[in-house]
């Protein structure tokens, strides 16, 4: 009994002193304006014309398998940043305000679906972020995006099955998508090794547009990428025919490579355009009477040159500096 008494006395003390307490905030024991924790905007604000932007955590609501991934991917970087402005990052910054999406339930019509934006559309909106940099400075000028070859036909942005600048395939397949005569060409007998790994498209070639000039040849390759001092894009691994060398051959400096050379693949040893060297150089060397263009002054079918003799149908037997030479201007040895 004495247990109970005492137990009543606490109990009426303590609810004494909280009825005091609420009598002096004159809340009726609830804490005081600048107490309260200021609350979130609610869900009709996020959705309102004015806060139209849903926010990330209301995407993955539905997009679940998207957001579960999306630490993985290169954009992530720019939200985990906190230097972005908020319209920029996140889902929103790609697919614009997600409120009207949310309201309507889904559906393409009320976001940015880029399945459903044309290439010139798709294009800019990457834009909005991907315009720096050398490599995107002629995409509008183009091939690819001349021929309505939009941003998403080569890259995947969700479901990216590569390590790397987020391809919808692994190159080459992606680019033998559309350049399926080139598959044939990497399997021809000596060839650069694409096909086995070794090398990339992206190597050689500027996806997003380049500035090499467009007059060669037309079975020459397009979108070619440059090296230092708009050098070809050849010069990155055969460094030994950089030069500048005392004595240029002009075909190497002016035509380049592929005046020689099948850039892919071909039949003939080196990737020549022609089976034999010696038929090769007499493509321009054709004994005009000074050496074609070599204006060396010695006729090359003369008796010194004549290319029935099996000893003269490797020019390169003697002229073995054949891309440019610091010694000699005939380039012998």
């Amino acid at each position: 009994m004495t247990s109970i008494v005492r137990f009543a006395v606490i109990a009426l003390f303590l609810a004494s002193a909280a009825y005091v307490e609420a009598q002096g905030t004159g809340q009726s024991g609830a804490i005081t304006p600048q107490e309260r924790p200021a609350p979130g905007p609610s869900m009709a604000e996020l959705l309102s014309p004015k806060g139209a932007f849903a926010g990330n955590e209301v995407c993955k609501v539905c997009h679940p398998d998207v957001w579960s991934k999306f630490y993985k991917n290169p954009h992530f970087k720019s939200v985990a940043s906190g230097k972005e402005l908020a319209a920029d990052t996140g889902c929103e910054g790609c697919h614009g305000p997600g409120g009207a999406h949310v309201r309507a339930h889904g559906g393409k019509a009320t976001i940015v679906a880029f399945s459903q934006l044309t290439s010139k559309q798709s294009v800019e909106a990457c834009l909005r972020c991907h315009s720096r940099g050398l490599e995107r400075a002629n995409i509008h000028s183009s091939p690819h995006t001349l021929n309505d070859v939009s941003c998403t036909q080569c890259h995947s942005v969700h479901k990216s099955t590569t390590p790397r600048f987020l391809l919808a395939k692994s190159q080459p397949e992606l680019c033998y998508g559309c350049h399926s005569n080139l598959r044939a060409e990497f399997s021809l007998p000596f060839k650069h090794r694409v096909n086995e790994g070794f090398m990339k498209c992206s190597d050689c070639h500027n996806p997003h547009g380049t500035f090499a000039p467009t007059w060669r040849m037309a079975d020459r390759p397009s979108l070619v990428s440059q090296g230092l001092a708009n050098e070809e894009a050849c010069l990155k691994c055969h460094v030994d025919k950089r030069g500048p060398f005392a004595f240029e051959h002009p075909p190497v400096r002016v035509e380049g490579c592929e005046a020689c050379h099948y850039p892919h693949g071909s039949t003939n040893a080196r990737l020549l355009r022609r089976p034999v060297v010696f038929t090769m150089c007499l493509e321009c060397h054709n004994g005009s009477g000074t050496g074609g263009r070599g204006g060396t002054g010695v006729p090359i079918l003369s008796q010194a040159h004549n290319m029935a003799d099996p000893r003269y149908q490797n020019c390169t037997n003697c002229h073995v500096r054949i891309h440019g030479s610091n010694s000699d201007p005939l380039f012998l040895r």
